[in-house]
């Protein structure tokens, strides 16, 4: 069972997915920051409020901080656009690199056969 927890965490994918999850993580706190020391300072400026996650509204007991809520969607907003540019970017240089033609595993073999004949000359 440990070998096979080796294998499967030796895989490529197991560990780009963990070094996506680190870096997510840390992007995640970037844009959390932003959001919270410029977009909403400034959204703040308009609105009259320097802090939006202060906006509440108390209904009875009940205190529904549709603030904070602003602040997670504009924080969301944030990251799914830059993930939707790094997207782009990456499907740009794929679509520039010229497609490699399919070589024939004949002539793989014939090749082999000439190099090899070239070097007994």
């Amino acid at each position: 069972m440990l070998k096979e927890f080796k294998e499967f965490i030796a895989r490529g994918n197991v560990i780009d997915l963990a070094v996506g999850v680190i870096i997510g993580g840390a992007f995640t706190g970037i844009v959390t920051s932003l959001t919270n020391n410029l977009i909403n300072p400034l959204i703040g400026i308009f609105l009259g409020r320097m802090d939006l996650s202060n906006l509440v509204i108390k209904v009875g007991d009940a205190t529904f901080r549709y603030g904070a809520f602003i602040n997670s969607l504009i924080n969301f907003i944030i990251v799914a656009f830059v993930v939707f540019i790094l997207i782009k970017l990456i499907n740009k240089v794929i679509k520039r690199q010229p497609a490699r033609p399919a070589i024939d595993n004949k002539e793989v073999l014939l090749s082999e056969i000439r190099d090899l004949l070239k070097d007994k000359q």
